[in-house]
């Protein structure tokens, strides 16, 4: 297991291959769809981000409401082929990791590539699990989103896979084609 802190440098990116089980610690931001919408947006217009994506890693999340007491609620990975338009704009930004579920496309992983990135996946259907790991959640931006507002959490050991690592090698791939080969 390897443990990772944010910001996510490129020196320390580069050392994550695909396939390396991480813990994830430090701050993350949340966003879906709209959201990734609304900040292509606002760089085509040359409007700052509500936050800084350099060196950032952004969560594919819209978690449910929490309950009495506790930080945020259930917040499994979303379906991260959705962000494949607006990932490429937002990596040349400097955006050094996204976390979500499903394989990506080719202009993303080009992006990463040239620019330095890495794509991890968190398990889909461990949402109680990755909520566990929140210590804070704060709405930075696109409040009338609702649970796909823009997002800081604040993580301690968010468990997750290097799916796809900045020199293009991709888990879903390499095992599959190993899957193949057994025959």
């Amino acid at each position: 297991m390897i443990h990772v802190t944010t910001p996510l440098l490129k020196e320390n990116l580069k050392k994550l291959k695909a396939g390396d089980q991480v813990l994830i610690s430090g701050y993350v931001y949340t966003s879906r769809d709209a959201g990734h919408q609304r900040m292509v947006d606002q760089l085509a217009k040359g409007e700052a981000l509500p936050f800084d994506v350099v060196n950032s890693i952004i969560y594919y999340v819209g978690p449910s409401p929490a309950k009495p007491g506790e930080v945020i609620g259930s917040a499994g990975p979303t379906t991260s082929y959705r962000m494949d338009p607006f990932a490429p704009t937002l990596i040349k930004e400097g955006l050094s990791g996204m976390i979500g579920k499903g394989n990506r496309s080719q202009e993303v992983v080009k992006a990463m590539v040239e620019y330095g990135a890495v794509y991890f996946a968190a398990v889909g259907g461990a949402a109680a699990l990755i909520a566990s790991s929140v210590k804070e959640s704060t709405v930075l931006a696109y409040e009338d989103l609702g649970t796909e507002a823009l997002r800081r959490l604040e993580v301690l050991n968010f468990p997750c896979i290097v799916v796809i690592d900045s020199q293009g090698n991709n888990l879903y791939e390499t095992e599959k084609n190993k899957y193949r080969n057994q025959g």
